[in-house]
């Protein structure tokens, strides 16, 4: 009997104790779900937002273009341009299901089925030959998280995925997955993977290289088909089987399209040669309207001013130019290595750049020398000192000049500076065509020294030079050294009834949807009255006509301009136009030596100026040069500067002289007055268009 009460005291007690178990049972269970829902809601906290993914917009190629259409750049941070999911084939689509994600429409963002599968592979192969992620996780991998392998971050982009498959529609995943991947060689989407392997559109991919652009999304340096051929190829051949095995193709489309020769042809530009100087002028000027990263990111669209024929007939021209005068000084073995040129035009309505040489080789040297080079211009600055002194009334063409010895103090303890003529003679008493036309260095000394040291650079600044000038007389033998584009940029004062056109390198930008963000218009203000800018045009016509500019009459039709040359031949120029069109042209050495003898600016650069101008000729939509109201042309004695009679004796004398008609005194009914034409211009039709 005790024995039995004892075991019904026992029983009775376990059977007491298992309300206490139970409660530390469910006590353990509340513990842990309120430990894993706070880790679920501290991870919940620490997750991105998915919302950014509604409106995806990846980084993008800037596309450069030329004004006739040509591609010349491409920049970016990262190769891609995105395309919509209805642009991509389907066939493309299925490969990239096929080797990733068959079961991508069946399942929320996680493919549990595909873990097991992938799982059972594996092992049956003896090693990783599967995945598991799906599309949806890959997203979240690629634009929501770190790559930092973890336990954690694996959790984190499931819980992700599932958001994500519950935000967005199928579709909407596959466009942002399509077109963020990255497929090695710099290609990030499916878009830049056809151009870059195939030098296609995404859209004209067929079976064969759309399986062989999918099977790269596992490894793509793996896999590079360009480097390493035989894997690529082999892991073609697996995605062209999983698209047979998942019924997106057949076996005949995959037999044909194991069998295909795969022909690999990147995408290439051929951007006219030498415009690279160009192009670095267009980003700079980007990055300072928009900053680096848009430039590099954003998808613009760049619609610049360069014309492609006309630059590559600028850097041809040049290359021609700097190789016959390195066969006229073939002693001179310094000088293949050292001798440089540089070109930039302008159109003179608009100021758009139409083309640029900056140097040789870009590669080799960046330093633009159209742009940033600081050179002497010597007599090609003597334009703008005639132009203070014929703006403030001055001279006029027809006014007379003694070309004779001069002297001026020199500095203290220095020898007094006595300028030259390049020949070293002197002409005597002459007008301010003659002076202008063979270039004296004293008459233009004397102008000068007229008008003002101080005038003179007022009106250099009114023209666009901007650099600093020297404060005396030197400056009206250029002596001061200033950008080839500032020349050419106060030159186009001539051609544009005396306003200055700023140059521009870009027409227009739109974003990636093709919306206008910026038309950058002409910018001018003025530097010279109408009458002297079309007074001083009309007389560097006539140093093309008759002076040291003689060689530019090749290009068929009455352009300007003038010749620089600087002591021993160290420096050549011409600077010049014609209607519609201001161009200048330099070439010098590296090593500030001497070009050689006789190496002027009419013998070295002038050749080069005029090659190019007979490019643009065809070009031309302005017909002729436009003559303010307040011009007269009146005969004049070229010697004397006298107006003349046409019926006087001496016609051989008599030269059509642009005047002021304010300044004009009484005239004899026989005198020409406008309607008389230069016998030079005699013939080209409507070139001038005279005003009433």
């Amino acid at each position: 009997m005790p024995r039995k009460t004892n075991r019904k005291k026992k029983r009775q007690r376990i059977w007491n104790a298992w309300p206490l178990l139970a409660v530390i049972w469910m006590s353990c269970l509340v513990v842990t779900a309120i430990a894993l829902t706070g880790m679920a809601s501290y991870m919940m906290l620490e997750l991105p937002p998915i919302s950014s993914l509604k409106n995806y917009r990846p980084a993008m190629v800037t596309e450069v273009y030329s004004s006739d259409g040509q591609p010349l750049a491409y920049w970016y941070k990262e190769k891609r341009w995105p395309v919509s999911i209805k642009r991509i084939p389907k066939r493309l689509v299925y490969a990239f299901l096929a080797a990733e994600d068959a079961r991508f429409y069946e399942h929320r963002g996680i493919d549990f089925l595909g873990v097991v599968r992938a799982a059972i592979k594996n092992v049956e192969a003896g090693g990783i030959v599967q995945g598991a992620s799906t599309i949806t996780q890959q997203v979240t991998r690629s634009l929501l998280l770190s790559p930092k392998r973890s336990w954690l971050r694996k959790l984190k982009e499931a819980i992700l995925a599932w958001q994500i498959d519950g935000s967005l529609s199928k579709d909407e995943i596959l466009n942002i997955y399509l077109n963020q991947i990255y497929l090695g060689s710099g290609a990030y989407g499916v878009e830049a993977a056809a151009r870059t392997y195939f030098n296609k559109h995404a859209s004209q991919l067929d079976i064969a290289e759309c399986a062989l652009i999918a099977g790269l999304t596992q490894a793509p340096s793996k896999y590079n088909p360009l480097k390493h051929f035989v894997r690529a190829k082999r892991r073609q051949l697996y995605v062209l089987r999983r698209m047979f095995e998942e019924g997106f193709i057949n076996e005949q489309e995959r037999q044909v399209a194991a069998k295909e020769k795969l022909v690999f042809q990147g995408q290439e530009l051929h951007p006219p040669k030498g415009s690279q100087y160009f192009l670095q002028e267009v980003k700079k000027e980007l990055v300072r309207r928009y900053g680096a990263k848009r430039v590099l990111t954003d998808g613009l669209k760049i619609y610049t001013t360069l014309d492609s024929s006309w630059q590559q007939s600028a850097f041809e021209n040049m290359l021609k130019g700097l190789e016959a005068i390195k066969k006229r000084h073939r002693r001179d073995r310094l000088l293949r290595d050292n001798i440089e040129g540089a070109l930039i035009a302008i159109d003179a309505q608009t100021g758009a750049i139409r083309a640029m040489v900056g140097g040789q080789n870009f590669t080799k040297n960046q330093f633009n020398l159209a742009i940033q080079g600081k050179m002497q211009p010597g007599s090609s600055f003597k334009p703008i000192v005639y132009s203070a002194a014929m703006k403030k009334g001055m001279i006029q063409p027809n006014s007379i000049i003694i070309d004779e010895p001069i002297s001026f103090p020199g500095t203290k303890n220095s020898k007094p500076w006595q300028p030259q003529n390049f020949d070293k003679a002197y002409m005597g008493p002459i007008t301010i065509r003659t002076a202008l036309t063979y270039s004296r260095n004293i008459i233009s000394v004397k102008i000068a020294r007229m008008v003002g040291v101080n005038a003179v650079i007022k009106q250099a600044r009114l023209m666009g030079i901007t650099t600093p000038l020297a404060h005396d007389l030197s400056i009206a033998l250029g002596s001061s050294a200033v950008p080839l584009v500032q020349m050419v940029t106060a030159y186009s004062t001539f051609v544009n009834m005396g306003k200055v056109v700023t140059p521009k390198y870009i027409e227009q930008i739109t974003d990636r949807n093709g919306r206008i963000i910026e038309m950058l218009t002409p910018e001018f203000h003025e530097a010279l009255d109408p009458v002297t800018a079309f007074q001083m045009a009309y007389l560097l016509m006539g140093v093309v006509q008759n002076g040291t500019g003689r060689r530019a009459r090749a290009v068929g039709i009455p352009v300007g301009g003038k010749t620089g040359t600087t002591d021993n031949y160290h420096d050549a120029w011409f600077v010049g136009f014609s209607p519609e069109v201001v161009t200048g042209v330099w070439i010098g050495r590296k090593d500030k030596k001497s070009l050689g003898r006789l190496e002027t600016g009419g013998r070295a650069a002038c050749p080069v100026w005029t090659n190019f101008m007979k490019t643009t000729v065809k070009d031309l939509t302005k017909k002729g040069y436009d003559i303010p109201d307040g011009v007269a042309f009146v005969p004049v004695d070229k010697r004397t500067g006298q107006i003349v009679t046409p019926s006087d004796e001496n016609k051989n004398d008599i030269v059509y002289e642009a005047l002021r008609k304010d300044n004009l005194p009484p005239l004899k009914p026989e005198t020409g007055f406008l309607q008389n034409i230069p016998g030079w211009l005699r013939g080209v039709g409507s070139f001038f268009r005279l005003g009433n």
